[in-house]
């Protein structure tokens, strides 16, 4: 993973600003006696926002800016000159991106449409000038409000990548070749296991212009869902795919075997993903007679489509696109799109997996907190009245 720029999991520190105090201050003017509070309030704290953005596709820009400030409110002063707002702090983040609480490990919100706007943290309302408390009975107030303080939260960013169509299958299974065959991506290729370190997506040309999205995901090993191999840091990223095709070489010795065990390692990684539609795709077919693939249909499995594909001769690649297009659009599919939208439920992150997660992404050190927190200035948080001083002057 060195030499590649693909991060999908960060842990970055996240503050709000600090709401402004206000001001108790005495209107002071020649030939005006007895001027009364003009006060101003403070401005508002900014807030730490996550956007969505398209261009994005990899959380790399936020590894080495794991510090996320908001802008502190200014001051109210006098004449009822309220204080400058804190500016917001927008973090931009790729769609698919998942937000949990870096300490319990509580799901936090879901950023999925670009342009779409999560309010992560709330900044803190400026406080009220004394001019705010005049009343017939209490015309001189001689105190203001502190602003409300700020928030902090350590937060993990965990990225899962959108697309219409995730490859499932055993290492060297033919999954690269086949997103190489269909699209213009280029992954890398050889004739060993786990050649894919990384997801990779490609955009899939079908008739009349239409397209759709692949998804190729590193190898799954039996014991993935429990950790064994890459299974378990790259499962995500098919969690939010439409459609899941299994591939299984057809030199394999039992094909219905092998796919049990894939979906088993899906179920018991997320058992949610055994509702999506499946499709089946035995690969390096061009090594087989007909005869040969007569026999091995009568064992496959009945409840999916199957095709038998060669990436390399291109040996079935059309009929697998009329396959997925039709399953992608599928009123079933539509249907279970919609359901899964209107009762999405994100579990919350297994803390237990957390060291060992970090660790794999380079992100076991502790973060440094930068802390300019002024105590002399809110010695006296907790007291509602504070002198000013410009009540001397």
């Amino acid at each position: 993973m060195a030499e590649s720029n693909f991060v999908d999991y960060v842990k970055i520190y996240c503050r709000s600003g600090k709401g402004g105090r206000g001001s108790m201050h005495m209107h002071r003017a020649k030939y005006v006696p007895n001027g009364g509070p003009d006060g101003g309030d403070g401005g508002r704290g900014g807030d730490v926002i996550l956007r969505g953005n398209r261009n994005y596709w990899t959380l790399l820009h936020l590894k080495y800016d794991r510090h996320a400030f908001a802008g502190h409110g200014g001051n109210g002063s006098k004449c009822k000159s309220y204080g400058k707002d804190g500016e917001d702090k927008i973090i931009e983040v790729p769609c698919g991106t998942v937000v949990y609480n870096a300490e319990t490990g509580e799901y936090i919100c879901d950023v999925t449409e670009h342009e779409q706007e999560v309010i992560l943290l709330k900044g803190g309302r400026g406080g009220l000038g004394n001019w705010r408390f005049r009343t017939a009975t209490r015309q001189a107030p001689r105190f203001a409000q502190p602003g409300e303080p700020m928030q902090e939260l350590t937060v993990i960013l965990e990225l899962k990548l959108l697309a219409d169509v995730g490859l499932v299958g055993f290492p060297n299974a033919g999954k690269s070749t086949l997103l190489s065959a269909v699209s213009s991506a280029r992954p890398k290729i050889a004739n060993y296991p786990f050649t894919t370190l990384e997801p990779n997506l490609g955009i899939v040309s079908y008739r009349d212009g239409k397209s759709f999205v692949m998804a190729d995901i590193p190898g799954i090993i039996e014991g993935a869902s429990e950790g064994k191999g890459l299974g378990l840091r790259f499962l995500r990223h098919i969690e939010r795919n439409s459609l899941l095709l299994f591939m299984v070489p057809g030199d394999t010795d039992d094909i219905r075997h092998d796919y049990e065990v894939l979906l088993n390692e899906l179920a018991t990684f997320n058992p949610e993903m055994l509702d999506k539609q499946r499709v089946l795709a035995i690969t390096k077919s061009d090594m087989l007679d007909e005869e040969l693939i007569e026999m091995l249909e009568e064992n496959l499995p009945t409840d999916i489509p199957h095709v038998f594909i060669s990436s390399l001769t291109g040996m079935g690649i059309p009929m697998l696109k009329d396959i997925l297009w039709t399953e992608l659009n599928s009123e079933s599919n539509k249907l279970a799109a919609i359901i899964k939208e209107d009762k999405l439920v994100h579990r919350p992150k297994d803390l237990s997996k957390l060291p060992q997660e970090l660790k794999d992404m380079g992100e076991e050190e502790e973060i440094e907190f930068i802390d300019d927190w002024d105590e002399e200035e809110y010695e006296e948080f907790d007291d509602f009245e504070y002198l000013d001083e410009d009540v001397n002057e």
